[in-house]
């Protein structure tokens, strides 16, 4: 019987990328033993996985990496995937004694370890999830669907509603979550554009139904100011009761809709199948081909190519995102 893991152990975003891995795995080999290793941070995008028999987390801290291995070993896994290069997990699974590991690139650790490798062709660039999907097709999987799933216990789903309830958010209401930081790691409107996408929803919203609930951590003392100002009980920071992943990911379970550039809860609204609306660059390390949300409710903006050309700096030095997507391109797809 195979003993299959998957490790991902970085960010959010990313470990949902492995969640159709772990169900076309499952649905490969319905007998096998399946595992994932991720860092503790991102584990509750795991957390109540139906295919998982196993979820092993690492904090990543140099005193942990011995008792991370004896983890792993203690499950005896036949298979190991290890879906983005991290010279610390490929150590960890050669001393798991795992025989048969499957990395990307030609790491020289990988090489070291005797990884075998699947290797990554970026020119077009793919998306994410296919990458990872390219480790489990390498042990027999077949399959061409990418669809994330992520999923929430029903006892997260009464706090969510209960919560939804306490700040005067109606089980009729339209809820949208604005989730306006990325942390930098992919081009961004700016506070202000939000602001005016926030605006723009509330007075479109002539029926007074719809609720907005403010997500990002990053968000300024300018932008919170101007959107008390508002004077509008529509609008929701949420950001100091929902610390912890669990909560985030409740919320935006609970959700009808979530709008975000690329970044970790525009996966996971994808995961969890609500509406999704996402902004990116049309480069190729930004671009929705490559990192757009998944799924039947995910919609996609890209700038232009034509507008990237005329505004942009071929090299990223000067970058003219801000204009390439309007507030009404986003507000067309909002059920509002």
């Amino acid at each position: 019987m195979k003993r299959i893991l998957v490790v991902r152990t970085d960010r959010v975003g990313d470990v949902v990328m492995i969640t159709p891995m772990l169900r076309e795995l499952k649905r490969k080999f319905p007998d096998a033993y399946l595992g994932a290793l991720t860092n503790d941070k991102s584990a509750a995008v795991l957390q109540h996985n139906p295919y998982l028999d196993v979820l092993i987390t690492d904090d990543l801290n140099k005193g942990s990496f011995w008792k991370t291995v004896k983890k792993i070993r203690s499950h005896r896994f036949t298979d190991a995937l290890l879906v983005w290069p991290a010279e610390r997990a490929t150590f960890q699974l050669l001393l798991a004694g795992i025989p048969h590991r499957i990395g990307v690139g030609h790491k020289l650790y990988e090489m070291l370890t005797f990884m075998r490798s699947v290797n990554r062709d970026y020119n077009p660039p793919l998306h994410e999830a296919q990458y990872c999907m390219d480790l489990a097709r390498a042990i027999g999987v077949v399959t061409n669907n990418l669809t994330p799933e992520l999923y929430v216990s029903q006892q997260e789903q009464h706090w969510a509603r209960a919560f939804f309830r306490e700040l005067g958010i109606q089980d009729s209401s339209y809820n949208v979550v604005i989730h306006s930081g990325c942390r930098k790691t992919s081009p961004n409107w700016s506070e202000g554009k939000y602001f005016q996408l926030i605006t723009a929803m509330l007075q479109k919203d002539t029926s007074r139904r719809v609720h907005i609930l403010l997500t990002a951590l990053e968000m300024s003392n300018g932008f919170l100011q101007q959107i008390a100002a508002l004077k509008d009980h529509r609008i929701h920071n949420i950001t100091p009761e929902i610390g912890p992943l669990p909560k985030l990911i409740s919320v935006i379970g609970a959700s009808d809709a979530l709008v975000a550039s690329s970044t970790g809860p525009l996966h996971l609204a994808s995961g969890l199948g609500i509406k999704t609306v996402g902004i990116f660059c049309s480069r190729p390390l930004f671009c929705a081909a490559r990192w757009g949300a998944l799924g039947p409710m995910a919609i996609n903006l890209d700038v232009s190519e034509e507008y990237c050309s005329a505004h942009c700096h071929a090299q990223g030095d000067r970058c003219a995102f801000e204009n390439g997507i309007s507030v009404g391109d986003v507000l067309q797809h909002l059920d509002i």
